[in-house]
C-alpha cells in the first residue's frame, strides 16, 4: 500500500485526532510515520505508530525568545524545521505528505515536495477564517523578528495545497468564506489515546447529584493551575459532584481539592460524559465537540489557543452553554454553572446539537479523503 509521511504539531487538540486517523490508515494497510518534536515521540509510539523526532525541532528557540510562546512558534514557524521536513520528504519519497494545519514551516516548503500534500485541520475553517489569518500573520511576523524571511499567507499555505481536510461538521462551519477548491469537510475525530483510562468514581451511580466534568488543556504551554483552582473553588459549595482531569500538565497535588471533587491526570471522557450533566472546560475543539455529541451543555473558560473563544461563542450561538472570559473569577464561574444547570434550555440545545453528529466517524472520513488524494496521485 502507500507510504504516508505526517509532519505533526503535537498540540493537545492536534496529535490525538491525527493518531485516530493514522490508526484507520494503518488498518487499511498504509504505512504512516510521524515526524515532530521530541515530546511527541512517546505518545505516538504508545499508539503503535512509528515516530521520529526532528533534529532541528529546537534549533531556533533562542531566536524566538522574545515570544511568550517561544516553544510553539520557534517550532511551527522555524525555517530550520521546515528545511528538515523537506529533506525527509526528498530522502523518503513518500506517496503522500500530511501536514498539520498549524505547522507553517512545513507548509512553507510544501511546494517543493513533489508529492500530493494534505493539510490536516482539527477545528472549524470558514467560521474562524479571520482568526486563522491572524495566526499565520503572527507566525510570519515572528519569523521576521527572529531574523528570517516571512512565510506565506493562509491563501497560499492552506489554499494552494492539494487537500485541506477539515475535521469538523460542515453544519457548524457556516457558509464558505474563501473560494478555495481544496476544502473537504468530515467530522470531528474524537479519538482517545492509551492514557485515557476508565476511572472509578467515589460516588454511587445511583447518586442523584449532577456530575460536572472539569477538563482543561493538555498542552504544556497552556498550563494554568490557578484556573483549575478557581473552577474547583467555584464548584465547591454547589450540590454537585465534580470529576476533574488535569491533563498531565498539572499535578492533582498542586490543587486544593474540595470534598465534592475527585481529581485524576487523565480519564476516558466518553465514559465520564455518559454519566455527566455538564462540562466545564477550556473550549478546545475536541472536548467541546465530544460534549456536544454526548448532548451535554458546556460552561467554557478559554485558555490561550486562538480557536477556544470562537468555539465557545459557537456553543452560545447553538444555545448549548455559556462562554466566560479567560480571566473569569470564582463567582462568575459559579453563577454560570448554576444558570446552565437550572435552565433546561441549555440541555435541550445540547441535545439538538447531538443530533447533528449522526453515526459518522471523523477518522474514517478523513482517511477516505486521503485515499482519494492518493488515488489521484499528482500534486497540484
Amino acid at each position: 500500500m502507500s507510504t504516508i509521511l505526517w509532519a505533526c504539531w503535537d498540540g493537545g487538540g492536534n496529535l490525538t485526532p491525527s493518531l485516530g486517523i493514522a490508526r484507520v490508515l494503518r488498518e487499511r494497510g498504509h504505512h504512516v510515520a510521524f515526524h515532530g518534536r521530541p515530546e511527541m515521540v512517546p505518545r505516538v509510539e504508545a499508539a503503535g505508530v512509528p515516530a521520529t523526532a526532528l533534529a532541528n525541532a529546537r534549533a531556533d528557540l533562542d531566536r524566538y525568545s522574545f515570544h511568550p510562546l517561544a516553544g510553539v512558534f520557534g517550532y511551527t514557524s522555524s525555517p530550520a524545521v521546515g528545511d528538515e521536513v523537506a529533506g525527509l520528504v526528498e530522502a523518503e519519497r513518500p506517496d503522500l505528505v500530511v501536514v498539520d494545519a498549524m505547522f507553517a514551516a512545513a507548509l512553507q516548503v510544501a511546494p517543493g515536495f513533489g508529492r500530493p500534500t494534505a493539510v490536516m485541520l482539527h477545528t472549524l475553517c470558514y467560521r474562524f477564517i479571520d482568526m486563522w489569518r491572524e495566526n499565520f500573520e503572527m507566525q510570519s511576523q515572528s519569523r521576521q523578528r527572529a531574523g528570517f524571511a516571512p512565510s506565506g499567507d493562509l491563501d497560499t499555505l492552506w489554499g494552494e495545497r492539494d487537500l485541506l481536510q477539515v475535521n469538523a461538521l460542515a453544519a457548524f462551519d457556516g457558509k464558505p468564506t474563501v473560494d478555495w477548491l481544496n476544502v473537504a469537510h468530515g467530522a470531528p475525530v474524537l479519538a482517545s489515546e492509551s492514557r485515557a483510562v476508565a476511572v472509578t468514581l467515589p460516588w454511587d451511580e445511583a447518586d442523584p447529584a449532577p456530575l460536572v466534568l472539569l477538563s482543561f488543556s493538555t498542552v504544556t504551554e497552556q498550563r494554568d493551575p490557578a484556573m483549575l483552582q478557581r473552577a474547583l473553588d467555584a464548584l465547591a459549595d454547589l450540590p454537585v459532584h465534580v470529576v476533574g482531569t488535569t491533563g498531565g500538565i498539572v499535578d492533582p497535588e498542586e490543587l486544593s481539592c474540595p470534598g465534592n471533587a475527585y481529581l485524576v491526570p487523565f480519564a476516558d471522557h466518553d465514559l465520564l460524559m455518559a454519566r455527566a450533566t455538564l462540562v466545564l472546560g477550556h473550549g478546545g475543539h475536541g472536548t467541546t465537540m465530544r460534549a456536544l455529541r454526548a448532548g451535554l451543555p458546556i460552561v467554557g473558560v478559554p485558555a490561550k489557543a486562538g480557536d477556544q473563544r470562537p468555539n465557545l461563542e459557537l456553543v452560545e450561538e447553538l444555545g448549548a452553554g455559556l462562554a466566560l472570559p479567560s480571566d473569569a473569577d470564582v463567582g462568575q464561574i459559579r453563577r454560570a454553572v448554576q444558570e446552565v444547570l437550572a435552565d433546561r434550555r441549555f440541555a435541550d440545545g445540547a441535545r439538538r446539537c447531538s443530533g447533528s453528529f449522526g453515526i459518522v466517524d471523523g477518522a474514517e472520513l478523513a482517511a477516505d479523503s486521503l485515499e482519494m488524494l492518493l488515488a489521484a496521485g499528482v500534486p497540484g
